[in-house]
């Protein structure tokens, strides 16, 4: 119950109808008793005629109608019942499904590192499911038992005190048996979303790199990896069905045992005349309905356990700390200038020994251009990530305009410096949308301008649809470089006080690098720009440029004064020369 216990704050927010549908199911159980009693009313009646016996308190035809009448009513209540609990359960579904994706966007690369995609999404959509049958059956359930004793029992100790207490050696056994199952339910839940998750993860993963599977021609040993995580997964289920199972069989049987000790016990006192046998149908009836819950007790508690490991699993994602807190000082200026220093700054991702950034010492002026560059892992990617707080940043290390990074709040940070990523991610949506995304109602002119700039003006032109192409999921129907311009297009329209470009000229030729780069200068005048890149000829644009080098700034200076020094960037300079002139002779 601790696990359910989270639930509570959410289903306040919706007891007005969770009152309204107890109430309802409340005087539905009671039309219920009111049909039991006029029905054995009648078989009384009936018997009473038969025997010729004329004297009676009603007809009928007037039985029959308040029959018919407490049905009816019975019909509609419950119908108003169902229709409130169940609109409860879909809301908490679908306030439960906000708050775990308003959790996620605010993680860091730790939790990411820790929860996977399939995952998440397996928790986001299956454990919200179970959590839902919870609410919107697990009322319906707790209602049946509840109210059903409390009717059933009631009315059977009316009409027979002694018939009653034979019932009662058998509810210590069902409970305990139930206990026992419901612990052993509550496991093999727990391992059956835990191998779901794993399938997810894995259908996630081999579909993501699909054209790697097929190119690397590995499709036999996905499908056999993919067996195995699909038999623990079905093995898990196996368990779970076997525990149901019994508890579907044994519970039921323990019933029939109290029905079938009142059928003999019943039908002796009906034999002695002590009772009629519109009574004892009656008092059957009512034992039905004590029964009900115990009958049903093992299709409960599988929802119960399967939801409490759910809320577990769904709150682990909704109460997790976020890496990077958004709590400003509010003494910030509302515009950022583009100063930034890095004073003394050394970092390492959790859980890693060695340092990823050391002593880095680095002071840029408002509207410099500064040119970073490195081998592959020299902290290039981690130093840039600090500057918009896609990492958890020491304090008394990173400053914008005076201030400590942290001091401004994230949505201003990350507004004001602008981080175009080296993954050139675009979602499945029209390029417009892509490029304009932080801004979806963005003028068409201004769009256009910065794809212009990115030069993926002309190819978008060529599109039969232009800036309302769909570019699919992850930008599949564009080319690498296509995918790149339009990454870089979608950080040049917002214009930004800072912008960071990280080795965004990858996948882009040198002719068409030359033209963006001076496009930018044009665009970029008097704004600080972060340049991250592998080649000596983009790095030639700015006015200052650092070599990376095992987590630390090795060498820094103009492209003239680094080429004098002869040292690292030199060498760099020198070999991709060499390659340019071999190239240019293969040509």
């Amino acid at each position: 119950m601790k696990s359910l216990n989270k639930l509570i704050p959410l289903l306040r927010n919706y007891k007005g109808q969770i009152f309204l549908g107890l109430f309802a199911f409340f005087v539905a159980r009671f039309f219920e008793i009111c049909t039991y009693y006029l029905a054995s009313l009648g078989i009384d009646l009936i018997a009473d005629l038969y025997q010729g016996i004329t004297n009676l308190s009603f007809t009928i035809t007037e039985l029959v109608l308040a029959l018919i009448a407490t049905v009816v009513l019975r019909f509609f209540v419950v119908s108003a019942a169902r229709r409130a609990i169940r609109r409860v359960g879909i809301a908490v579904a679908h306030d439960l499904r906000q708050d775990l994706y308003r959790s996620v966007l605010a993680q860091g690369p730790t939790f990411f590192s820790a929860f996977n995609v399939g995952d998440i999404m397996t928790r986001a959509i299956q454990d919200i499911s179970l959590v839902q049958r919870l609410v919107s059956f697990g009322f319906i359930a707790l209602v049946i038992m509840v109210y059903a004793p409390l009717f059933g029992v009631g009315a059977m100790l009316m009409k027979s005190v002694p018939l009653t207490l034979l019932v009662v050696p058998l509810l210590p056994v069902i409970f305990v048996y139930t206990v026992k199952m419901a612990r052993e339910m509550g496991n093999s839940s727990r391992e059956v979303q835990n191998k779901l998750s794993q399938l997810s993860s894995h259908t996630q993963e081999n579909l993501s790199g699909i054209r790697t599977v097929q190119a690397g021609v590995q499709e036999k040993n996905e499908s056999d990896r993919f067996w195995k995580t699909n038999d623990g997964y079905a093995l898990s289920f196996f368990e779970q069905a076997r525990i149901n199972s019994l508890m579907s069989a044994w519970l039921p049987f323990f019933a029939s045992i109290a029905q079938l000790v009142i059928v003999l016990y019943g039908g002796f006192l009906v034999i002695e005349g002590d009772m009629s046998v519109g009574d004892l149908v009656f008092f059957f009836a009512c034992l039905s309905m004590l029964l009900a819950p115990i009958k049903m007790a093992g299709f409960l508690v599988m929802i119960v356990q399967r939801a409490a490991v759910a809320s577990d699993r769904i709150f682990e994602i909704i109460e997790a700390d976020p890496e990077v807190k958004d709590n400003p000082s509010g003494e910030t200026p509302d515009r950022i200038s583009g100063g930034i220093l890095i004073k003394n700054l050394n970092f390492s991702y959790p859980n890693r020994g060695a340092l990823n950034l050391r002593d880095i010492n680095i002071e840029v002026q408002s509207g410099e251009w500064l040119g970073v560059v490195g081998k592959v892992g020299a902290g290039k990617s981690t130093l840039l990530k600090m500057l918009t707080r896609l990492l958890r940043v020491p304090s008394e290390s990173v400053f914008l305009d005076g201030h400590e990074i942290f001091s401004y709040p994230l949505g201003q940070l990350r507004k004001e410096v602008v981080f175009v990523m080296q993954d050139s991610f675009l979602f499945d949506e029209p390029i417009f949308s892509n490029i304009s995304y932080d801004k979806p109602d963005r003028d068409v002119g201004d769009v256009w301008k910065a794809a212009d700039s990115a030069k993926i003006s002309e190819s978008i032109a060529g599109f039969p649809k232009k800036m309302q192409t769909v570019v699919g999921e992850r930008g599949v129907t564009l080319s690498g470089g296509q995918k790149q311009r339009t990454t870089l297009a979608r950080g040049f329209v917002r214009d930004a006080s800072i912008l960071v470009l990280d080795d965004c000229f990858s996948s882009v030729d040198t002719e068409t690098e030359e033209h963006i780069l001076l496009q930018l200068k044009e665009l970029r005048k008097n704004k600080t720009t972060i340049i991250v890149s592998h080649r000596v000829s983009t790095l030639r644009h700015a006015d200052r440029i650092i070599y990376m080098e095992d987590g630390s700034v090795k060498e820094t200076g103009s492209h003239t004064e680094l080429i004098n020094k002869k040292g690292s960037y030199y060498k760099l300079e020198k070999a991709q020369n060499l390659s340019a002139d071999a190239v240019a002779e293969l040509t």
